[in-house]
């Protein structure tokens, strides 16, 4: 990716990216031009990559001021501090100050779309203490946006035409346990159903699936505008390996919910993180993993090699052999993408309204990826019916 003049370079999650959105508007404000690396820590590999990116743009850009940002910068800002390429580092905390950029703050609450659909963060920080996740020391503790805040975004938001939704955070179903009488996700998620009766679409990020609350379940099951997709954070197939990672599920817990999920909407669709090779997998733990995936029903994955992070516990543990993680992590993408072809299969014939995207491609509700009929207008919402599979593409 190539950044030009005031520009955001996003590396991660879904929150970073709608931070990012934060972050470029308050740059249309600041004086001179400044590259912008919103930084990523939930690997090495994403560290590194960071890094990279970092170099890159400097050389892209040699007379631009380069900004390094993100959970990397903020869990090692020396480190980044210290590369001859960067300007400067600025913490999670400070990164959405207009003071941070130079710059003097926007009238009224201006955030720009991404792309199709608006990324709206409701929550930052965690509370949990998994023991292969760095992320709490680079976002801290758990904080809620209140249920008015969260509105006048999305209202923004619906005033330039968008037609999807995305709620983000670092622990979405975390939401509200630091708010006044401790509201749960089901209630913020009613309230904006409540509040924007003409918006079409809502999609939640990534879901642990012990705090999906009951309203909550009933909205996911019952709601027609919020999508049939559920990402569940699962990490693991296997009951020791998830004891080990502090997880608060096992297996069985989690293949329930995934079973009352289908029962109560057939439709929906299963999407999952996936840790492969954590310390102390031994190989029937891993085929625990890789059988979760078809008893789970898993059609969107996430697979992450293991890959230790300093001053985590898990970094303590024995270590799996790193040819050994990259083996279990390939089989895992591979079962993913041959469980995800029969399910892609499965929906020729059905019609499907899909979110047009910039790139000619779409998606449905399930978030089956589509080829759009040329000419599409990006943003739009259009009813298609699958003929056929190509290259991972509802034709």
């Amino acid at each position: 990716m190539t950044a030009h003049a005031n520009s955001v370079v996003t590396l991660g999650c879904r929150l970073n990216l709608a931070e990012s959105e934060a972050i470029r508007a308050l740059l249309a404000h600041a004086p001179g031009q400044t590259v912008v690396v919103n930084s990523c820590a939930v690997t090495a590999e994403a560290v590194r990559q960071s890094r990279r990116t970092v170099r890159r743009l400097r050389r892209e850009h040699p007379d631009a001021r380069v900004v390094v940002t993100g959970c990397a910068a903020t869990i090692t800002p020396d480190a980044f501090a210290a590369m001859p390429e960067v300007d400067a580092v600025i913490a999670n905390a400070d990164k959405l100050l207009p003071a941070s950029w130079q710059a003097r703050p926007l009238p009224g609450d201006a955030l720009p779309v991404r792309h199709t659909r608006a990324f709206v963060p409701v929550q930052n920080g965690c509370d949990h203490a998994c023991t292969f996740c760095i992320i709490p020391a680079g976002r801290g503790a758990s904080v809620s946006s209140p249920v008015a805040d969260v509105l006048t975004r999305i209202a923004a938001h619906l005033d330039h035409g968008v037609n999807e939704v995305v709620l983000t955070g670092v622990d979405v179903t975390g939401w509200g346990a630091d708010l006044p009488d401790s509201p749960r996700l089901g209630d913020l998620v009613a309230a904006i159903l409540r509040a924007f009766p003409a918006l079409p679409r809502l999609r939640l990020s990534s879901l642990d699936g012990v705090e999906i609350d009951p309203l909550l379940f009933d909205i996911l099951t019952g709601e027609a505008r919020v999508m049939p997709h559920v990402h569940l954070s699962l990490q693991a197939g296997d009951d020791l390996v998830l004891k080990r990672m502090k997880r608060r599920h096992s297996r069985a817990q989690a293949l329930d919910l995934i079973a009352r999920l289908i029962a109560r909407r057939p439709d929906i669709a299963i999407g999952a993180d996936l840790i492969a090779g954590f310390p102390t997998e031994t190989d029937a733990m891993h085929e625990c993993s890789l059988s979760l995936i078809a008893a789970a029903n898993i059609v969107h994955g996430h697979i992450f090699p293991y890959s230790p992070r300093p001053g985590t516990p898990a970094a303590r543990m024995p270590q799996v052999d790193p040819a050994t993680v990259r083996a279990r992590a390939a089989r895992l993408r591979a079962a993913v993408a041959d469980q995800r072809a029969v399910w892609l299969t499965g929906l020729i014939g059905q019609p499907r309204e899909v979110l047009a995207e910039r790139d000619g491609t779409g998606h449905s509700g399930e978030f089956a990826p589509s080829r759009l009929p040329p000419g599409t207008v990006p943003g739009t919402l259009v009813t298609l019916t699958p003929r056929a599979v190509s290259e991972g593409l509802l034709i």
